[in-house]
C-alpha cells in the first residue's frame, strides 16, 4: 500500500527585495520579463524542506539528502504548496512546489545511512577579495577557490530567518537549530562575496547534510568552481561547496548551480 503524500502551504516572502541582486527587485525583474522580483531559490528550498523535516526530524538535519531544481519564478505574497510524495519508497520523498497552478520547483529528499563528509583540507580557507572583480569566465574560472567570511548565527539572525520563511516546525526554535535554507544561503554568498554580479538566478542545489548547526556557531562556506559554461544563451556556474561551523566541522556538502549572466544581459 502506497503511503499518503503530505502537503504544506506557505505564503511566499521575498526577503531579498533590497539585496544587491536586482533580480529580486520588482522594477528590474519586470524589465527582464518577469511579473515581479523573484523569491530567492534558497527560500524556495527552505519551503520544500518543511514536509521533509516533518517526516524525519533531526535525523534528516543530521544526515539527510535533498536535491531541488527551480523551474519557474515564485513571487512575493503568492501561496506556495509543497507536495511530498513517498510513492512506494520508505526512505525517499518526491517533492514539488506549485504556485497559481504552476510548478515552480521539483526535487527529491532521502534519509541515507550516515556517511563521512569530504576532507576539509580540500577546501582552502581563502578570504574574499577586497575589490571584487566582475563575474566572468576569468573570475569564475574552473578550479578557482571561493570562501565567505565567517559570521555568527546569533539568536536574532536565527529567529528573523524563521520568521521570514514562515517556518512553523518547532524544532528550530525549540532546539536552537539552524534552518537548512539559512545554511544554503551561504552558498549564494560564495558568489556574492567574491564577484560583482548583474541580476542572477540560483537554479538548483543538491545538499548532503552531515551535522547540525546551532545558534552561536560561526558559519561560513568554502568551495570551488567546477563548471562554467553557456546554455541557451545564459552563462552558468556550478560550485562544489561545503558549509562549515566554527572553521572546522563540515555541516553540509552542496552542489550549487546558478545563472550568473542572463541571456537578456549578455549583449547589454
Amino acid at each position: 500500500m502506497t503511503a499518503a503524500s503530505a502537503t504544506y502551504t506557505v505564503e511566499a516572502y521575498n526577503l531579498s527585495q533590497a539585496s544587491e541582486n536586482k533580480i529580486h527587485d520588482d522594477t528590474v525583474a519586470q524589465k527582464l520579463g518577469f511579473t515581479g522580483g523573484l523569491v530567492p531559490g534558497v527560500e524556495v528550498f527552505a519551503y520544500m524542506t518543511h514536509p521533509v523535516v516533518a517526516k524525519w526530524g533531526r535525523a534528516w538535519l543530521e544526515r539527510g539528502q535533498m536535491q531541488a531544481r527551480f523551474l519557474k519564478p515564485l513571487y512575493d505574497g503568492r501561496m506556495a504548496e509543497v507536495s511530498a510524495d513517498p510513492g512506494d519508497a520508505r526512505d525517499t520523498l518526491a517533492l514539488t512546489l506549485e504556485s497559481d497552478a504552476v510548478r515552480c520547483a521539483s526535487g527529491t529528499a532521502s534519509l541515507p545511512a550516515p556517511s563521512t563528509p569530504p576532507a576539509l583540507a580540500a577546501y582552502p580557507a581563502t578570504l574574499p577579495p577586497t575589490q571584487r572583480p566582475p563575474a566572468d569566465d576569468e573570475s569564475l574560472a574552473v578550479g578557482r577557490y571561493l570562501a565567505t567570511k565567517p559570521a555568527p548565527l546569533t539568536p536574532e539572525r536565527h529567529l528573523h530567518y524563521l520568521r521570514d520563511v514562515r517556518e512553523r516546525h518547532p524544532i528550530y526554535a525549540d532546539e536552537g537549530l539552524a534552518h537548512p535554507g539559512l545554511l544554503l544561503r551561504l552558498c549564494n554568498s560564495l558568489l556574492v562575496e567574491n564577484v560583482v554580479l548583474a541580476p542572477w538566478i540560483h537554479t538548483a542545489s543538491t545538499v548532503q547534510n552531515f551535522a547540525l548547526a546551532r545558534v552561536g556557531d560561526d558559519l561560513s562556506a568554502r568551495g570551488k568552481v567546477v563548471r562554467n559554461y553557456e546554455h541557451k544563451g545564459h552563462r552558468i556556474v556550478e560550485l562544489d561547496a561545503v558549509v562549515i561551523a566554527n572553521g572546522q566541522s563540515i555541516l553540509a556538502h552542496v552542489h550549487h548551480t546558478a545563472i550568473y549572466q542572463l541571456r537578456h544581459l549578455a549583449n547589454a
